[in-house]
């Protein structure tokens, strides 16, 4: 055995290290050095320095004649170097203090007591204030943890003991046992001092053990007010630095979220807007969050909660004298209330972004008169063209001959056509009401042309308008008439139309003149359905038991023939919008059923599925494989449903992977399947303009050129791909996904319900159910204007959202951004922020429409 002197860093002093064996080993980057060394036990900590190529320093401890065993190793690589920092002589000096500090501790005389722990209190202190690793102090205090603890026990009361008890919790911070809180023990028996000149991480570590304590006293009905105080400390110290987040754990944990109240000011913003993404479920918290807006008169955010608790108390869209004395501003107001300006932003979006397509692609169809082709290229027109007001078909000059080209290829259709015929005209006009009244839609025989010009739509997704304008007046007054009318057809357009008029305005008046023709038993059945279909559009989500009886009675009224008919399905959809977003169900269950007979709920369980899976990214990736799974095993109606629900999952964002499957779905044997497929890639697609799905479409076209059927599924998805020429979606999420527009799913499921009866419903007459889907159109856009309401181009910044909820800082809210000038269209999962300071939003999130103001603090140039 070698003996060898060594020196290390820090010191001049030389030390013994026995060199017990040499060995050369093949290692994995080559040849290299074992040496095993012993040296003595306190000088463990050495530094020692290796360089070379695959070399490794297998340091052993071990005293007389100990058998050495193992510490660490250390590799080093060329360029490279191992080191292990150890024990200096500065260390060897704290550790001979601190032992010191810990046999006076247990002096008998008080002095040198009081003298040893504040000595040890400021040792403690200063290592903990900023923690990167376990302080030296905490090291090598570690061995009499257990002698200061039992020493404390046998302590009378008195100031010292108090001052030991803080000691001993910041000591438990890492030698305290798994569950034992001991840390939070002896600081309920310390001195009520700053708990935050401890470190943060100390308070980090007792605002957990204070909500385990919470839970043990709860449930042991234990009092919990000495607890309370020690939350109130550890709140106040994390929201003074920065820590909200932190702070509104504590406190959802404790139960005790009114103390944000007390606590919180106007420049701390983190709070609520961490609470309203990460706690969807939790009223309560919501409610607090929603009040610290108001008090700090953050009124857009406190919109955005009030709406997702659809609670719009105190919330007016009739604005009064008092709100507004001038009468020029109050006429403004109101017209940013009633979303008056969407026609002319949404064409001004067109212009700037010069949307078009090549113009013979939404009229491919019209020169062939076949009436199933015309039917599919009214469809594809009005899809196309929604919202801009002119188009080839319904909208060009009228001639001499004619008449008018809108009446020109209303007579192209059938009977049941010229219903979505007559209706196209109102998409193409969306949202323009001057324009539709003037085109005098109501001497069209079919009144659900007016209608879907006057959609709610107008009130944009974060409104409910209660429809007291005049306008809204004259709509009713022209439908009214025509509930009541023999023919069918008509009597169902006037009902459609008022229920995607009205469309969760929850209005008393339409609910008196369309409930009679549920408690109707001479009423035919489809009059019925639709009549229960626009009830439950008008009332969505809001749970109304005498909607709810007047269709539970028609339903019981029908004989057991009628319920077999495929329109008896839209009765219950009906109470299922009435019902919309309250309750979830076991969906899946009734899925893993094989059942003997094709049950016609399991297709509406699986389009629940999707409904509950939609709201969040990592529910919906989930729902995707489950989806999956029930296409390998499901039962054929299952499968059926399957292509359905991924349409509406990824509604508007076609994602690669549920592209292909629906793509593979789409040359299904089923051809139920396959029309659904098809389908539901123009759902996924709805708005995009998606170069590889106008492809597959096309592919498809030809593959199913001999099948009217099929051909016509394809000709909806062409039209629902190039939705208003790329600046529509149908996605029913807004606000950043925060907000979910009732109306706009309301509308999707509707339309998707009629597709798990394709041949019956979308096939048959009743095709213009496919117009529900007007409730979810909305532009994609971001369209900036001063506060004039003018348009104003700014630089915006436009990349994929990233979540940073909860995160310290200010972490960029985007990633693989470009920049461009308003107005910018915004893809599924897209983000915008301002790319200048010289403007302020004052929404807080930059979606539709955004009022700037300047920046009085901006100056060119800094």
């Amino acid at each position: 055995m070698l003996i060898v002197a060594l020196s290390w860093e820090g010191s001049s002093t030389n030390v013994l290290v026995f060199i017990e064996k040499v060995e050369v080993v093949q290692g994995d980057g080559g040849v290299g050095t074992i040496i095993k060394l012993t040296f003595p036990l306190e000088l463990l900590e050495l530094a020692f320095d290796l360089e070379g190529d695959s070399e490794c320093l297998i340091l052993l401890r071990g005293q007389n004649s100990d058998r050495p065993r193992s510490v660490g190793i250390i590799w080093g690589e060329t360029a490279n170097r191992g080191r292990l920092k150890l024990k200096s002589d500065e260390d060897l000096a704290l550790k001979l203090q601190l032992e010191l500090y810990v046999e006076r501790v247990q002096d008998p005389d008080p002095r040198l007591q009081k003298v040893a722990l504040e000595s040890m209190r400021q040792e403690i202190r200063t290592s903990t204030s900023s923690m990167t690793s376990v302080p030296k102090p905490l090291k090598f205090l570690r061995p009499h943890y257990g002698i200061l603890k039992a020493y404390y026990e046998t302590m009378a009361d008195s100031d010292l003991k108090k001052y030991l008890a803080d000691i001993l919790s910041v000591l438990a911070l890492t030698m305290s046992a798994e569950g034992e809180r001991e840390s939070l023990k002896y600081r309920l028996l310390g001195l009520e001092g700053d708990i935050g000149s401890w470190g943060h991480e100390y308070v980090r570590n007792l605002a957990g053990e204070c909500a385990q304590e919470y839970a043990k006293r709860q449930s042991e009905e234990t009092s919990i007010e000495d607890l309370m105080e020690l939350v109130t400390q550890i709140v106040a110290f994390h929201m003074k630095h920065n820590a909200e987040p932190e702070a509104v754990d504590l406190l959802m944990e404790v139960e005790d979220l009114d103390l944000l109240m007390t606590m919180w000011t106007k420049q701390i913003s983190r709070g609520p807007a961490y609470i309203s993404p990460v706690q969807q479920d939790d009223m309560l918290v919501l409610d607090i969050a929603y009040m610290i807006y108001l008090k700090y008169e953050e009124y857009s955010n406190a919109l955005q909660i009030a709406l997702f608790l659809d609670n719009m108390q105190g919330i007016t869209f009739e604005l009064d004298d008092e709100m507004a004395a001038d009468d020029e501003d109050r006429e403004a107001l109101q017209e940013i209330i009633n979303n008056t300006k969407s026609s002319e932003g949404y064409l001004t979006l067109a212009r700037d972004i010069e949307a078009h397509l090549l113009d013979g692609r939404a009229s491919a169809g019209a020169s062939v008169d076949s009436a199933r082709q015309n039917l599919a290229a009214t469809f594809v027109n009005a899809f196309v063209n929604a919202g801009f007001g002119q188009d080839k078909l319904m909208t060009v000059p009228s001639d001499s001959l004619s008449g008018g080209s809108s009446g020109n290829w209303l007579f192209k259709n059938k009977e049941h056509g010229k219903a979505s015929a007559a209706a196209s005209l109102g998409m193409i006009l969306l949202w323009d009401v001057d324009s539709g009244l003037a085109h005098k839609l109501i001497n069209i025989s079919i009144a659900m042309t007016t209608m879907l010009l006057l959609n709610n739509q107008m009130c944009g997704h974060l409104l409910y308008l209660d429809r007291t304008n005049d306008f809204f007046s004259q709509a009713l007054a022209l439908l009214a008439d025509y509930i009541d009318k023999e023919d069918s057809s008509i009597r169902i357009g006037a009902i459609m139309g008022l229920g995607i008029a009205y469309a969760g305005s929850q209005n008393e008046q339409i609910r008196s003149k369309l409930s009679p023709i549920l408690n109707d038993a001479k009423a035919p059945l489809d009059v019925v359905a639709f009549t229960a279909i626009s009830l439950g559009l008008i009332y969505v989500g809001s749970c109304n038991e005498e909607v709810a009886q007047a269709i539970i009675f028609a339903l019981m009224d029908r004989s057991e023939l009628e319920l077999q008919e495929p329109l008896t399905r839209f009765l219950p959809l009906g109470l299922g919008l009435l019902y919309l977003g309250k309750q979830v169900q076991n969906l899946l269950g009734h899925c893993a059923q094989h059942l003997e007979k094709g049950e016609t709920h399991q297709g509406p369980a699986v389009l629940g599925i999707a409904m509950v899976a939609m709201a969040e990214e990592l529910g919906l990736e989930m729902a995707i494989r489950s989806l999956e799974h029930l296409l390998q095993y499901g039962e054929q109606n299952i499968r059926r449903a399957v292509p359905v629900a991924l349409g509406l999952l990824c509604i508007s964002n076609p994602k690669v992977n549920v592209m292909d499957t629906l793509s593979r779905l789409s040359h299904d044997a089923d051809s139920e399947v396959a029309m659904s497929a098809v389908i539901s890639l123009g759902l996924i697609g709805a708005g995009t303009n998606n170069a590889r799905i106008a492809g597959m479409l096309r592919n498809l076209s030809s593959y199913y050129y001999k099948d009217a059927s099929l051909l016509f599924c394809v000709r909806i998805a062409q039209g629902l791909v190039h939705l208003g020429k790329g600046l529509l979606t149908l996605n029913p999420y807004h606000s950043d996904r925060f907000l979910l527009s009732p109306t706009a799913l309301a509308g999707l499921v509707t339309m998707l319900h009629a597709c798990l009866d394709m041949k019956a419903i979308i096939l048959g007459k009743y095709h213009y159910v496919l117009y529900f889907l007007v409730l979810a159109m909305q532009p994609r856009m971001l369209l900036t204007v001063d506060e004039n309401l003018k348009p104003l181009s700014v630089p915006v910044r436009v990349g994929q959202a990233v979540d940073v909820v909860g995160q310290a800082g200010r972490p960029k809210t985007i990633t693989g951004f470009q920049t461009h000038s308003t107005p910018v269209l915004l893809a599924a999962g897209d983000r915008a922020e301002l790319a200048t300071e010289k403007y302020i939003p004052l929404s807080p999130i930059l979606e539709g429409f955004v009022i700037l103001k300047e920046n009085p603090e901006y100056r060119e140039g800094h």
